[in-house]
């Protein structure tokens, strides 16, 4: 009887060595992965803005090839490279558009950067001339002339990155031309599967389409209210300040709160006025609650029926990976996440935990 256990009893010996080398490999490669990610940042972020304009364009793109002009039809070609002009030029233009505001924002702040030192330190006067004479030495021993530079030379490589961003984008036009047809010889012919993958990817772009649509006029009301706010009271940076609010407001939860901080910490630098300086941060603040409450749920539904837990989790690991612009990216790449991992049997556990209500599909 001992004998015939002999095999059975050194099964799971031979089994650990197997489960601990995998473990160390999956280890390796997620090590390396995060390497990768990080020093390709400028590249892959080029790349999924890319994919992002490409997705975005593609339905126009279709719906203008359907047109007809007369007995004439607009040829997908011709389409295509009317949406390649459309976007190089909105692109360079945006890219031109945020360097001067950039330039601008560098200048003020550094006129303003006294000013705003002896702001701040005045905030905490209520705690005595001490404190609020050690947070005034603080505040002037921080380089900000130094900080400025250096964010306006991260601003200056934005006009590469449009560049490269145009390049990737008339790529994946060309590609869409035999996507198919790669399908089919990936698959061996097999149909269905190519028919599976395809609305898959097509499922991705809507989603993600939706969400940057819906953000993109959320952000664009609150922009133009927080714009109308400091025009009418007459302060400076009204355009910057709109500028940020807006992008801001692409990132989930903490962009909207960011955005009105930096609002009213901006009136506050610019009047020096703590009552005029709440009473900006406490309309930034109603109108992002307003706007981020009720018609952004509103307009968005419940089509991405993302978790809550997950957003932030992605939002932290794409914002330690590639910064600002990773935030940006952190939904639409959950979103692609959940629905890939949605149709592999292995991986559904994962798009079921990443989904609101547990229904990733």
């Amino acid at each position: 009887m001992s004998d015939q256990n002999l095999p059975t009893q050194r099964a799971p010996s031979r089994r650990e060595p197997r489960q601990l080398t995998n473990t160390l490999l999956g280890l390796i490669a997620f090590v390396l992965v995060l390497f990768l990610l990080t020093q390709a940042r400028f590249v892959l972020i080029s790349l999924a803005i890319a994919i992002i304009l490409f997705s975005l364009t593609s339905e126009a793109i279709n719906a203008i090839a359907r047109l007809k002009i007369g007995p004439v039809r607009i040829p997908m070609w011709l389409a295509s490279i009317f949406a390649m002009i459309l976007i190089a030029t909105g692109l360079l233009s945006a890219s031109a558009f945020i360097l001067a505001q950039a330039n601008q924002v560098v200048t003020l702040a550094l006129t303003y950067t006294e000013p705003a030192q002896r702001a701040i330190a005045q905030i905490f006067g209520w705690m005595g001339s001490d404190v609020e004479a050690a947070v005034l030495q603080y505040m002037q021993n921080i380089r900000i002339g130094g900080y400025l530079t250096a964010l306006a030379g991260q601003a200056s490589s934005l006009l590469s990155g449009a560049i490269l961003i145009i390049l990737f984008v008339g790529f994946l036009f060309v590609e869409r031309i035999w996507f198919r047809s790669k399908l089919l010889s990936l698959f061996g012919g097999e149909t269905a599967r190519a028919d599976r993958i395809s609305a898959m990817v097509e499922r991705i772009m809507q989603l993600v389409n939706h969400y940057l649509l819906v953000k993109a006029i959320v952000s664009l009301a609150t922009a133009i209210a927080i714009y109308a706010v400091f025009f009418f009271g007459g302060l400076e940076l009204a355009l910057p300040v709109a500028i940020l609010t807006f992008f801001l407001n692409f990132i989930p939860s903490i962009g909207s709160i960011i955005a009105t901080v930096i609002a009213g910490l901006a009136a506050y630098i610019l009047t020096g006025d703590l009552t005029s300086a709440f009473v900006v941060f406490a309309i930034a603040g109603g109108v992002q609650f307003i706007i981020g409450n009720i018609i952004d749920p509103m307009l968005m539904g419940h089509t991405l029926r993302l978790s809550s837990f997950g957003i932030i989790i992605s939002l932290a690991f794409w914002g330690a990976i590639w910064g600002l612009p990773g935030m940006f990216l952190a939904v639409p790449i959950m979103v692609a996440l959940m629905i890939s991992c949605a149709h592999s049997p292995t991986l559904r556990p994962l798009a079921i935990l990443l989904s609101r209500e547990g229904l990733p599909d």
